[in-house]
């Protein structure tokens, strides 16, 4: 059975007091959230071992939001997934749009990133998703196809049980647009599809495929009513606790 999750992507954004105040925001006011819905932080390198400490013994799971292509060595300003389970790290965002877009990504190198987190014990929640171009032309069932193989094909069923897919509109990742429920649903469930055929529909029924652009309190009700959209991966709203909190109780 698949998990609803709930993930805050706090990209580069609050200095460490304000990211460990947020943490215990997000702590003090989970109690509100039903019991049944994961909840995960992702913040900054520089965050993970003192909001580490605020998480731990809570129902809040910590994620990195990115991890090295190689386990260790002379790759300066690199962070290695070893290094991430030391902070206590039970998961990281791999693939995120902004590092496909901004650094170069390829899905060559998520594949090298995935195997580097599952065999440290990481979690990973890899995202996929088309841009504006691609959607406009009629494009995006293929490229979310395309990157979810490109991937996830070279990996096992026994694998699919630690990896969490995001799909993301890159049209409305922080622009207050948002794909309508009906949009993300076909999507959600093309990704669901594409499982199927590679691992079995138990496989694939079993994958918690979240919503990741511009969701907010006021959407995600409709959105996590659709049948494959089992959470989200939230930006903006992540970094105040009611914001994010409300999203969470949307189920």
């Amino acid at each position: 059975m698949r998990k609803n999750i709930v993930a805050g992507n706090w990209k580069m954004n609050t200095t460490v007091p304000e990211g460990v105040q947020l943490a215990k925001e997000v702590v003090e006011k989970s109690k509100e959230v039903p019991a049944e819905v994961g909840l995960i932080v992702a913040t900054p390198f520089t965050h993970l071992c003192p909001v580490a400490e605020v998480l731990k013994g809570t129902r809040v799971e910590l994620s990195a939001q990115n991890c090295a292509d190689k386990e260790k060595g002379a790759y300066t300003g690199e962070v290695s997934v070893g290094m991430l389970v030391s902070t206590g790290a039970k998961w990281t965002i791999l693939g995120h749009s902004e590092r496909r877009q901004y650094y170069g990504e390829t899905d060559a190198k998520l594949v090298d990133k995935v195997q580097l987190a599952l065999a440290a014990g990481l979690k990973v929640i890899l995202c996929v998703g088309e841009n504006l171009d691609e959607r406009e032309a009629g494009k995006h069932f293929e490229v979310v196809k395309t990157q979810t193989e490109n991937v996830l094909f070279h990996f096992t069923a026994e694998d699919m049980k630690n990896i969490v897919i995001a799909y993301e509109p890159v049209w409305a990742i922080g622009t207050g647009k948002t794909a309508t429920a009906e949009q993300a649903q076909e999507i959600h469930a093309c990704i669901r599809k594409v499982l199927a055929g590679k691992f079995g529909a138990q496989v694939a029924d079993d994958t918690t495929i979240l919503y990741g652009g511009s969701c907010k309190s006021s959407n995600a009700k409709e959105l996590f009513a659709q049948p494959d959209i089992d959470g989200g991966l939230i930006g903006g709203a992540a970094l105040k606790s009611d914001d994010f909190i409300a999203i969470a109780k949307a189920f």
